[in-house]
């Protein structure tokens, strides 16, 4: 399940996909109705990836959260917000025993009923199946055998191919020469 570029704005019901960014703003779609329209820097927007819900130990992420109520519902829709506020308590104790019962207030906890029975409805909540093939995968890269082969240099005009060899084995020689020549003059 994922949750990135999915936004709530403060002031405005439902949740809302991030399509565009322009220059001031960030254009947006509506869940609920795919109205788009423009969020500015002004609102309030919240990232629902980066949301969490206070506990006594760590703060738990909104997205473990909603897999719990989806596993816990086997992937059907869950409490409706408006339901009775100790019916929603309760169901989310048991999805999450340890929540901050000071900390979290009941507006939060409708929001996350809320939130779950919207994101189901548009398929944001299908589980991350990971791809497994049965094939064995094979490390080995495929051989490509490279033969070399030795460039042979065309003699110049009018110079023979024995001419060719000692000129090679002359400036061998000088160069064996300069080497040697070089050491014996300190």
């Amino acid at each position: 399940m994922k949750l990135t570029g999915i936004i709530a704005i403060s002031g405005r019901p439902g949740l809302f996909k991030v399509v565009a960014q322009g220059k001031n703003n960030v254009i947006v779609e509506s869940l609920i109705d795919q109205k788009r329209f423009p969020a500015y820097a002004t609102d309030k927007i919240s990232a629902l990836e980066d949301i969490s819900i206070y506990t006594y130990d760590e703060d738990a992420s909104l997205q473990t959260i909603l897999a719990a109520i989806y596993e816990k519902q086997e992937g059907k829709e869950g409490l409706s917000h408006k339901d009775n506020l100790s019916t929603l308590e309760a169901y989310l104790l048991g999805v999450l025993p340890n929540y901050d019962k000071e900390r979290v207030y009941p507006s939060d906890i409708k929001k996350i009923f809320q939130w779950y029975n919207l994101l189901l409805k548009t398929g944001a909540l299908t589980p991350e199946v990971s791809e497994v093939s049965n094939e064995p995968v094979s490390e080995e890269k495929p051989k490509v055998e490279v033969k070399k082969t030795a460039a042979k240099k065309a003699p110049a005009k009018g110079v023979t191919a024995d001419k060719a060899k000692s000129a090679k084995s002359a400036s061998a020689k000088k160069v064996t020469a300069v080497k040697t020549g070089s050491s014996r003059g300190k």
